[in-house]
């Protein structure tokens, strides 16, 4: 039976229930006809105490704030500040409404009344007005119900709402008085809950009892057992926790240590029974003073050992085990032989390459004989002016793939002696490199060592460092294109004792399952707000500072605010710089990110991580629970589930979030578009022969022959319609959105001078999160979007605090094209142009209101595959009560996940408000299975295309023999479902994928 919701039961009550277990022990003595009386007494005054607190006034102040709140939510000029409520409430109750009146109805029903401060700069309602009396910088006092906003359920009526909320209320009111021993008044425990309910203004903390006002410092935070513990202790724990597990933490293993300096002219060894050439006194010394490092881990050595030995390495270890010092080292040592050697480190994104250039920085400055050693960055940010300053001076380069790909081998004339000094080419985060841009950054890789070998150097030595993937040597071969690589995978870094945990959001109300459960949102944040009050260093994965800042206003815990930040890639420079520097710094608490950071920026310690959701695939989840915990600190990872069956899935079998193997990395090497299209890049830089198959494979041939210009001497050059720059053909990221510059313009409007630029969006991101009228969040501040314009790429908006979101209603696609059979099998693959068209036609707002946009459609072109479903089987789907849609959906799921470059395509996935509404959509959909690349073309439907008959086979073969009962991650269900496998159907997808193959179905 499931613990009751209501917070004086679970807060106030036990010595109560200690009082009635020693009740029941006397009871057992007395006979049973006295036993019977008293019962009935007990029973009278029960009856008589619920008819006291169901008659009085408790119930007629909840029924006034039902019916005011339900008038004022379907409102969207209104607002719910507890002034304005409380002269309505007062007008309808013919008496005064009294705080601690409300206060009680929250203890009664904490999870269903919010009553609390609010910190907003401005409480707007509309765009253009502001709240009479409302100055800045004043907390409102907001009084509403939680259920209003229940994300994307189905509408509810302001009556049935009325109604819903009463008997919650009844029940609530039932609950205590069940509770309650013989001898205790209801209404004296109820006065007594509500203390802790009397809203505090959040600029005043002496309500706070000192021990929660004192956040402990990190270094005197309870043990993350400790946290658990007291987590299970709390009135709001009714056991989320689906599963716990702890990994033991684990030693260090590493080399002989330093020793002490005795006097200046001493030569220190750095763990000789590891290290095969001993490293000079000065990067020793560099070491301890710039890192503190004494010793190496015996990944770190087996590494160094490797690059002397000028052999190609890959390190696939645990989140910061010191990866970058194996490449780091040798760099130091190389330049102390040859003054005149250079090196090219490589990041996948700016900011980590800034954070591991910072640091090189700092580890040359602490070698005396190296700190004129040139470092810079190179990269699209980089002025032209300073460009050829870099060439020529630096020894060090941080650079990325993009780069190397548009800026460097095009103009390789310019980089000659850079690229013939260089010893090493380190690439981090290798794991990264997988898919479409990891098929491309491979022929990448082999134009650049082509070009090295070009100038006379055939011997960089190729190092990577990656999380722990699988098979690392096999990816690192496919990626450089080199046969021999020394995989080091035996991680000798320390860790400290890791829990994980798996969180399930509780049902609403344990009595009443069907009103669902608490929102994964609220209980992540509710979580987060727990671990940092006890000192725990968190970062939360999902888009929830609003929620959060909300929520710690409410409590008055202003100083926690002041030490939480956002962090997404789409943020200006200048801010992604700001909030790096205080995390690292130690100053923040919490941080709230998208999987931006599951990259190795360094932000300082975390000692936990919440994943709002189960991330895309096994890797992800690994790396981003590896964020915390990144020193040998005990550490916890928290992934609250959500109500998608993928979640739900890993609810019932977490052990495979820990057993499974990672999904392998994938790079093709036999696409023809990409070899293509980046031999007609090879060629511009230097004209191609035919024995440069040593670096682009047997395909060289045909391609070269069909599609480049041989001249008179059997050299190949850029056919003409690619010149004068074939690199701007090629995106290796896939085709580059357009971007939007999102401005606010609140000070302008408001008579203040200056704009400034928020942020910038994607195209595709833009058109759900930038419509005129709609609410766009910035760092968990909501502001209205007043004016987009398409063609100027800009959206204006201006700062509001609101008290609803939108959200897009409806997206639609449209396809066309060409003609192949399946095998044994009347059916058909089609293959062609693909139109797509993206139109966000309304938004919810609320609960209660809905409200039509005149946004533009996008339309953009690309290639498409698909497959009809014949009438047969949809007649057969709809005879067996089988939603078409779901089966078609994850048969969709079923097929992608089957093909190895899935990652370039998307399908159309199904949101239960389009396929589950009463009135039939206008806009009809083709039955059938489909799979498009959404922007550019890069080719990957047309290998698609090649082997769909095999994937389709193979997709069948997965579902039929997939244990599990309604789908899971192995066969129908994908982590990139932008609706959460919300509409599958595990024997719908069967039937659709046995029907194309015109094999027999039979559906008992």
């Amino acid at each position: 039976m499931s613990r009751p919701s209501n917070y004086i039961i679970t807060l106030l009550l036990s010595p109560v229930h200690e009082n009635m277990k020693r009740g029941a022990n006397e009871d057992h003595h007395i006979n049973a006809e006295k036993g019977t009386a008293k019962s009935r007494e007990i029973q009278r005054r029960k009856e008589n105490r619920s008819n006291r607190m169901l008659s009085g006034q408790r119930t007629s102040t909840m029924r006034a704030l039902n019916t005011v709140l339900a008038f004022v939510s379907s409102r969207k000029h209104l607002a719910t500040t507890f002034p304005m409520v409380r002269s309505s409430v007062e007008g309808l109750l013919k008496r005064p409404l009294e705080l601690a009146q409300v206060a009680e109805l929250k203890a009664l029903l904490p999870d269903l009344i919010n009553f609390a401060y609010i910190a907003r700069d401005q409480l707007r309602i509309q765009a253009e007005t502001f709240l009479p009396g409302i100055e800045e910088d004043e907390h409102v006092l907001v009084l509403e119900f939680a259920d209003k906003t229940r994300g994307r359920s189905k509408r509810t009526g302001p009556r049935k709402l009325i109604e819903n909320r009463d008997e919650r209320f009844r029940i609530a009111v039932n609950e205590l008085l069940s509770a309650t021993a013989d001898g205790e008044d209801p209404v004296e425990l109820l006065k007594a809950a509500a203390k802790d309910h009397i809203p505090a203004n959040p600029k005043e903390r002496s309500h706070l009892p000192k021990s929660e006002a004192e956040v402990p410092s990190p270094d005197e935070r309870p043990s993350v057992n400790e946290v658990v513990q007291e987590l299970q202790e709390q009135s709001w724990y009714v056991n989320q926790i689906a599963d716990r597990r702890t990994v033991p933490a684990r030693t260090a293993r590493e080399g002989d240590h330093i020793p002490n300096r005795i006097n200046t002219g001493e030569v220190l060894i750095l763990g000789e029974g590891f290290l095969s050439r001993p490293l000079s006194a000065s990067i020793q010394q560099a070491l301890q003073d710039s890192r503190k490092i004494t010793s190496f881990y015996t990944h770190q050595a087996a590494a160094i050992n490797a690059i002397c030995n000028k052999n190609h390495v890959i390190v696939s270890t645990s989140t910061a085990s010191g990866k970058s010092v194996i490449y780091q080292v040798p760099v130091l040592r190389f330049l102390e032989e040859d003054p005149s050697a250079t090196a090219m480190f490589v990041y996948p994104t700016k900011a980590l390459a800034q954070d591991q250039r910072t640091a090189l920085e700092q580890l040359l400055w602490s070698c005396p004989g190296l700190r004129h050693i040139n470092v810079a960055t190179y990269d699209g940010d980089t002025p032209q002016e300073r460009r050829a300053a870099i060439r020529n001076g630096a020894s060090v380069i941080f650079t990325n793939f993009d780069t190397i790909h548009a800026s460097i081998l095009p103009h390789e004339e310019l980089w000659r002696n850079f690229l013939h000094n260089l010893k090493i080419l380190a690439v981090d985060e290798l794991h990264y490199y997988s898919d479409l841009m990891g098929s491309h950054v491979a022929q990448v890789i082999r134009r650049f060592r082509r070009v090295c070998a070009a100038v006379g150097n055939r011997e960089v030595v190729f190092v990577s460092c990656s999380a722990t993937i699988a098979k690392p040597a096999q990816h690192m071969q496919r990626l450089f294109g080199v046969e021999e690589v020394e995989e080091i995978t035996d991680d000798g870094a320390p860790s400290g004792c890791k829990d994980y945990l798996v969180w399930e959001p509780p049902y609403v109300d344990g009595h009443a399952p069907k009103l669902g459960r608490h929102s994964a949102m609220s209980e992540a944040t509710r979580l987060m707000r727990f671990l940092m009050k006890r000192g725990i260093r968190v970062i939360l994965f999902c888009k929830a500072m609003k929620a959060l800042r909300t929520e710690l206003s409410a409590e008055g815990r202003l100083d926690i605010l002041a030490k939480v930040m956002p962090y997404r890639g789409g943020y200006s420079q200048e801010d992604r710089r700001r909030i790096e520097h205080e995390a690292f710094s130690g100053n923040l608490l919490g941080i709230v990110a998208t999987n931006a950071l599951e990259l190795g920026i360094d932000i300082g310690v975390l000692d936990a991580v919440i994943m709002l959701g189960f991330p895309f695939g096994l890797a992800s989840f690994r790396q981003q629970a590896g964020r915390a915990g990144r020193r040998a600190r005990d550490s916890m990872s928290v992934l609250v589930a959500d109500m998608s069956p993928l979640d739900q899935h890993y609810v019932k079998y977490p052990d495979e979030l820990y057993n499974n193997p990672i999904e392998d990395l994938v790079i093709h090497l036999e696409s023809t578009e990409i070899v293509e299209a980046h031999l007609q890049c090879a060629a511009h830089e230097l004209p191609v022969s035919k024995d440069d198959t040593i670096f682009f494979g047997p395909l060289l041939f045909e391609i070269c022959d069909k599609k480049l210009i041989k001249d008179e001497d059997g050299w190949y050059h850029t056919h003409p319609k690619y010149l004068p720059y074939p690199q701007k053909h090629v995106a290796i990221r896939g085709a580059e959105e357009d971007k939007y510059v999102v401005v606010d313009i609140t000070k302008a409007q408001e008579g203040g001078q200056g704009t400034k630029i928020l942020e910038e969006l994607e195209l595709s991101r833009a058109l759900f999160e930038v419509y005129e009228g709609g609410v766009f969040m910035h760092q968990g501040l909501t502001f209205i979007v007043k004016e987009v314009s398409h063609d100027a790429r800009m959206a204006k908006v201006i700062r509001a605090d609101v008290n609803w979101i939108t959200s897009p209603r409806d997206v639609d696609a449209k396809q066309t094209y060409r003609i192949k059979e399946i095998p044994n099998s009347p059916y058909r693959l089609f293959f062609g142009r693909v139109e797509i068209t993206t139109v966000v036609y309304g938004a919810n707002k609320c609960i209660l209101d809905v409200v039509d946009t005149d946004t533009p459609p996008w339309d953009r072109q690309g290639t498409g595959l698909w497959l009809d479903v014949p009438q047969n089987i949809l007649g057969l789907l709809r005879s067996k009560a089988i939603s078409p849609a779901a089966a078609i959906h994850s048969a969709c799921h079923a097929w992608m996940n089957g093909f190895a470059l899935a990652a370039g395509l998307r399908t159309e996935c199904k949101s239960v408000e389009k396929e589950k509404k009463a009135a039939e959509s206008r806009r009809k959909r083709p039955a059938r299975l489909i799979f498009y690349e959404s922007l550019g073309n890069s080719g990957v439907t047309a290998q698609a295309l090649d082997h769909a008959s095999e994937i389709l086979k193979k997709a069948q073969c997965t579902v039929e023999s997939c244990p599990c009962q309604e789908g899971c991650a192995n066969c129908i269900l994908s982590p990139t479902c932008r609706e959460h496998n919300t509409i599958s159907s595990k024997i719908g997808a069967l039937v659709v994928l046995r029907g194309l193959l015109n094999l027999e179905i039979d559906i008992r």
